[in-house]
């Protein structure tokens, strides 16, 4: 699946990676998805429950093996 678009957030630290995704997908359309790559080692687990509460999808999330989770958004 290639992503609507992508946004780098390497370095940022919780709550910022998931401020600048929130921003992001209230730029986009309904069914649009939102590629997200950070270093935080909290954000795959920050972003699980970030589209819990929202009712977007996390239609993947893992591990690059150079210290940075890829989150891949689905804007509900």
């Amino acid at each position: 699946m290639t992503p609507d678009k992508h946004i780098d957030l390497s370095g940022l630290n919780c709550p910022l990676p998931i401020l600048r995704a929130k921003k992001a997908l209230a730029d986009m359309a309904s069914g649009s998805v939102l590629e997200v790559i950070a270093t935080d080692p909290g954000a795959p687990k920050d972003f699980e429950a970030f589209c819990r509460q929202t009712g977007n999808g996390l239609l993947e999330s893992t591990t690059t093996g150079e210290g940075k989770f890829r989150m891949v958004l689905k804007r509900k």
